[in-house]
């Protein structure tokens, strides 16, 4: 009996299997919380996962220490894409951030990684809090790589003492 004829009952059986993959909605991986995720409602609805958490209260930090978490905070997210993307992006931006601006990347940093990432790169739409914004702009800008750098993690030491005032 030929290779061949043993292969073709297991083709025949994984056809069915394949089509239905084919027909899922445009997007094969559905983020949790997406319009697109049969299997989990969205978190106003409620759900097994429970609502997103809320930020932490940080009134009263000073702006080295927000500099600093948001340092720690962009390299440390969880998921190497947006770790590399926003990373760099603090290195080349927060130094030169406002109050302002960094409560506004602050606020970004709450959102889900792979939402951050997809904005950034323009695969999926931003929501209108942020659609319109010039740190997603700049974001944006920074993710289109125009100068075509090589990027790499910063260090985490040396880009936190870049951050503190020079005297």
């Amino acid at each position: 009996m030929s290779l061949l004829r043993l292969a073709r009952p297991v083709q025949r059986s994984l056809r069915p299997l394949t089509r239905s993959i084919v027909s899922l909605a445009d997007d094969p991986f559905p983020l949790p919380f997406s319009p697109n995720n049969p299997s989990l409602a969205s978190p106003s609805q409620g759900d097994s996962l429970g609502p997103m958490p809320q930020p932490i209260d940080r009134t009263g930090e000073s702006l080295n220490a927000k500099r600093a978490r948001l340092v720690y905070q962009s390299r440390k997210r969880g998921i190497l894409e947006t770790d590399l993307l926003l990373s760099t992006f603090a290195k080349d931006n927060l130094s030169s951030m406002t109050l302002e601006e960094l409560d506004q990347y602050d606020k970004l940093l709450d959102e889900p990684d792979w939402d951050i990432f997809y904005w950034s790169l323009e695969r999926k739409p931003a929501p209108e809090r942020w659609a319109n914004t010039t740190l997603l702009a700049k974001l944006r800008k920074h993710a289109r790589n125009e100068e075509k750098t090589a990027r790499r993690m910063p260090e985490l030491k040396a880009h936190a003492e870049s951050l503190l005032p020079r005297d």
